[in-house]
Parts: C-alpha cells; structure tokens; sequence
C-alpha cells in the first residue's frame, strides 16, 4: 500500500499550484501519491497542475465546497496516511518525513499537525499572528486537552478519517475544527513542529489583520458555543 496520499483542495489556484507541487518534489520523498481535489476550477488550475506534476491524479467535484472536495478525493486514496495541504501552500523540507516518523512511533496518534508560515514577504506583524495562530494558540489548546489540527497542513491515518466520516461537507469554515473533535474520540493528535509549510497571506493583505483575526475570532466563539461554522468565507484569488 502507498505509505501517504497527499490531497490537495483547489479552486481557481493556477497562480499557486505548480510551487506547491514543486514543493511536494523537492521532499524526496518516493512513497506518496498526489491527488488533486479541484472543485470545478475554471482557470485552468488542472492543466498547470497536470504540467507541472506528471502523474499527479485528478479528482474533479461539482459542488462547491472544500470538505466535499476533500471527501471525494479521500475515497479514491491508495495511502494508510492522508496527508492535506491547500493549493497556495508549500511544504518546507522535511514534512513528509516528519508525518511519516510521527505515525510510525505512535500507534495511538490517528492525526497530526505543524506550523504555518507566510509565504510571500510578510511584514514582522503578520509572521507574528502566524506564530500566534499556529504555534503559540495551538500550545495552550494541547495543554489543555483541545487539541484541533489546521486545515492547510495537517496528516490524518485514512482508517480513522474514514471512521469519523470525513469532513462535514455542510460546514463552509472551521471543517479542520470539527474534523478535529470527532478524530479526539478515536486516538490522539499530535503537533509536530519540524512539519511546516509555508502559505499565501493574499486574504490578510486584502482584509487587513483586524478584520482577519477578528473573523477568526468570532469564529471560534460561535463554533464552540454553537458548533456552528460561519458561511461568509468570500473567495480571495
């Protein structure tokens, strides 16, 4: 069996996808197979893709929404690993390796997780949110027994996604934060810092850090009072 399948959602991503899959190739990693779950890109994000990754696979679906496509790219997946990054996303090196390590020691771990970084220049302020957001925040949630993996870079044994039933394809955000608590019923998950990727800022640039970490935020509060997700996410390209 392939040891990981690395899925990743796209919609209109012909801008960022042939570096993240450039990223994918410098791992060195031989035992992987690439799934791209495209949610009916009209930009051509599927010829860059096919160009730039021979042999990736193409998952194509319809209906809109990123746990949908991840979903039905999971059900194709040959991996005993399911490894999710998004399309404007780039692994650093060493992260398959990192995932892989951490699976193989520990039997109880069904999900992990690392940091992200900006990808482009960023300004000390935003690397800060990111630190806060994907390293700091994650800490105190760990520590306090709430662990949740992020979205755009985070692995997860298919045994255990398949049990939990996958991403709630209703939610339009906070799908890793509800994967999340249905996957703490069926083992453990675990932060590792050695697998981080690096991932496009285009959204804080354009909403500004007040408005984005204020979405965030509001997010959060109404998830875990409601579990309900907010449904307002506007696409950003």
């Amino acid at each position: 069996m392939t040891r990981i399948s690395i899925i990743i959602p796209t919609y209109n991503e012909a801008k960022y996808i042939a570096r993240t899959l450039a990223s994918i190739r410098r791992q060195g990693y031989g035992d992987a197979e690439v799934i791209l779950a495209d949610n009916f890109s009209d930009d051509g994000t599927r010829a860059v893709a096919r160009k730039a990754y021979p042999g990736i696979r193409i998952v194509v679906e319809r209906r809109r929404g990123i746990g949908r496509s991840c979903n039905t790219a999971a059900r194709t997946a040959r991996g005993s690993i399911l490894l999710f990054i998004d399309g404007d996303t780039a692994m650093e090196k060493g992260l398959l390796r990192a995932y892989d390590d951490c699976f193989a020691r520990n039997g109880g771990v069904v999900a992990a997780t690392g940091p992200i970084r900006p990808l482009e220049e960023a300004t000390s302020g935003i690397r800060l949110g990111f630190w806060i957001v994907s390293v700091g925040l994650m800490r105190i949630f760990f520590a306090l027994g709430k662990p949740s993996i992020i979205g755009s870079n985070f692995a997860v044994r298919s045994r255990a996604f398949r049990e939990v039933g996958g991403f709630y394809p209703k939610l339009q955000t906070y799908q890793d934060w509800d994967l999340s608590r249905r996957l703490c019923k069926v083992g453990r998950i675990a932060y590792i810092s050695d697998a981080a990727v690096r991932t496009s800022i285009r959204r804080v640039k354009k909403w500004g850090m007040a408005k984005y970490f204020a979405y965030h935020f509001s997010n959060f509060v109404y998830y875990n009072l409601f579990h309900k997700a907010r449904s307002d996410y506007e696409f950003v390209r």
